[in-house]
């Protein structure tokens, strides 16, 4: 088992350069079940989150625009944090399986996989629409090589995230480092922690009260 999993990286690592080729002319969506199912899902919120954000950053949007843009960037960012919780979840539910149990004192590493494989997930959008700007019709030869040099930057961090989260992969599963979720416990959505949102709601039901 400890050989199995760890050999996801490299898989998991061409899956997210092949899915945000394909997002790009096609509506992102996927098929795949499993761990393969939740890393996608992750990266379909963080290919959303991108594009929103690259909307918000316009000169041209008005304040509607950017209300609306808002908004969403908060729902996508949601979805993302919940589905790096779900990515470490799985694996959690498959050690359980295979009996797999650190010793009670091992150290556990500081990010978790779910949250490397979302680094990698961001990466790979990165590298896709660097490659963009070295394509551009009116990009400039200086331009060009300004491009290929953060290119061959991002190459080699693939290399290297790709590497480093199979080899915790395969410390995790041959027990010399527990998994542990990381909780992000994030309040500003939820309306009995935002003070915005639980504020807003004493005023209003006072206004109706009234």
């Amino acid at each position: 088992m400890a050989t199995i999993i760890p050999a996801h990286s490299a898989q998991l690592a061409d899956m997210l350069e092949h899915l945000v080729a394909t997002w790009h002319e096609s509506d992102p969506s996927h098929t795949e079940q499993g761990l393969r199912g939740r890393v996608c899902d992750l990266h379909r919120f963080n290919f959303l989150l991108w594009h929103e954000e690259d909307i918000a950053r316009s000169p041209d949007v008005n304040d509607t625009k950017i209300a609306q843009v808002k908004r969403a960037i908060d729902k996508y960012n949601q979805a993302r944090n919940d589905s790096i919780e779900k990515v470490d979840e799985w694996l959690i539910e498959e050690l359980a399986r295979h009996n797999v149990v650190a010793a009670q004192d091992a150290p556990a590493a500081t990010e978790t996989p779910g949250a490397a494989i979302d680094r990698l997930s961001i990466l790979e959008l990165r590298r896709f629409h660097m490659n963009e700007q070295f394509h551009r019709t009116d990009a400039t030869p200086e331009h060009r090589e300004k491009v290929a040099e953060k290119m061959l930057v991002l190459d080699m961090q693939r290399g290297n995230l790709t590497q480093s989260l199979g080899c915790l992969l395969e410390e995790i599963f041959s027990g010399i480092r527990p998994l542990r979720t990381f909780r992000q416990m994030k309040m500003y959505n939820d309306p009995t922690m935002n003070p915005y949102l639980y504020k807003s709601q004493a005023i209003g039901n006072k206004t109706e009260g009234s």
